[in-house]
């Protein structure tokens, strides 16, 4: 398929700027994906498509306070740093993209908070944009991390155009959030409150976990109209061998397997066996899914309603059918449905 057939016409007002109040109160679009029949019901709804010992999977990954805001030596440049990932805990390296990214050159020293909390040297430059930095800090590792963090700002993806209010760093998170090291929430799973977990665990739903730390490549343009050349950024993923159990159980038991978001049916399809078995996995992944596409493992997926042109688009085209999708996407828009991190969600059955 090409990058163009994913282009639609997205109005700004339909890309949600704030959470709902509730979460499991967002609006749920379930899609037939047999049929193409749609059914419009509120999140929490969700339960009643689920029987006893169908499974739902979950990413516990936790998203970190990525974006700080500091200056630049000598000239006292405003500068941001978006830490990607930690490199080595002793030395305090990480890797980081910065901006503007023409103006930081190895040697640079950068001053992060007031009277300088924290200071970073510039020790390798990896890409056009990407930056090593080594934070030079006398002191503990946890004192170290809490001051990162204390200054630290939650990254909320550059097209929620406002600035980060105090309940974001509570709400781009899961309710079930465990692991941290992701930059991007897994949005899908922030539909989900400890009431509405409760009450499918009461019903005799199972629930499995994985993990991928998601990153910047969930925003990444693609710039190419050939998908198959397309390259995604590794991401690291953890599947338990317990996770493996319970998803293969469902399997052999012919039970619902729901992947609760397009990271989760990322990090299942890229350890899988030749017989659709899912196998531990404790590594990197850089699948990139667009249609046409054989699923392995799940048979249904809660996602949110995605961009235009984003690799999440391909990824749940290739799983509900492409002209689905698309017809579904255009019953949203009418229907006016919010889109985006803080949207609504879809089911897909």
């Amino acid at each position: 398929m090409k990058l163009s057939q994913f282009k639609f016409n997205l109005p700004d007002e339909l890309i949600a700027a704030h959470p709902k109040s509730n979460r499991d109160e967002s609006r749920l679009l379930v899609l037939h994906k047999e049929t193409g029949k749609i059914e419009h019901k509120v999140f929490k709804e969700v339960i009643d498509y689920f029987d006893e010992h169908d499974v739902m999977i979950f990413n516990n990954t936790k998203v970190f306070p990525a974006r700080l805001f500091g200056n630049k030596e000598k000239t006292g440049a405003k500068i941001e740093v978006f830490l990607l990932r930690e490199l080595n805990r002793d030395q305090r390296l990480w890797d980081v993209l910065v901006d503007p990214a023409r103006k930081i050159r190895i040697g640079n020293k950068l001053y992060f908070g007031e009277d300088d909390m924290l200071v970073a040297e510039v020790i390798d430059n990896t890409t056009s944009r990407g930056r090593t930095l080594r934070f030079l800090f006398d002191g503990e590792y946890e004192d170290f991390k809490k001051t990162l963090y204390e200054l630290g700002e939650t990254p909320l993806p550059k097209f929620i155009k406002r600035d980060v209010e105090p309940e974001d760093r509570d709400r781009y998170q899961t309710v079930y959030a465990q692991h941290e090291g992701a930059v991007a929430a897994p949005t899908a799973g922030m539909h989900f409150s400890r009431e509405l977990l409760k009450r499918l665990e009461i019903k005799g739903l199972d629930f499995a976990y994985v993990t991928l730390h998601a990153g910047l490549g969930n925003f990444r343009s693609v710039d190419v109209e050939d998908l198959t050349k397309h390259k995604m950024d590794s991401e690291q993923i953890l599947i338990t061998p317990e996770s493996c159990n319970i998803v293969n159980a469902a399997r052999e038991r012919k039970n619902n397997i729901c992947a609760v978001g397009t990271t989760v049916m990322r990090t299942m399809e890229s350890s899988v066996s030749t017989d659709g078995y899912l196998k531990p996995f404790d590594g990197w992944t850089n699948k990139f899914i667009f249609p046409p596409y054989e699923f392995s493992v799940a048979n249904r997926m809660v996602s949110n309603f995605h961009l235009p042109l984003s690799t999440l688009l391909m990824m749940v085209a290739a799983f509900a059918g492409y002209d689905n999708l698309m017809e579904a996407y255009k019953v949203a828009i009418k229907e006016k449905y919010l889109f985006g991190t803080y949207g609504d969600a879809m089911l897909i059955v």
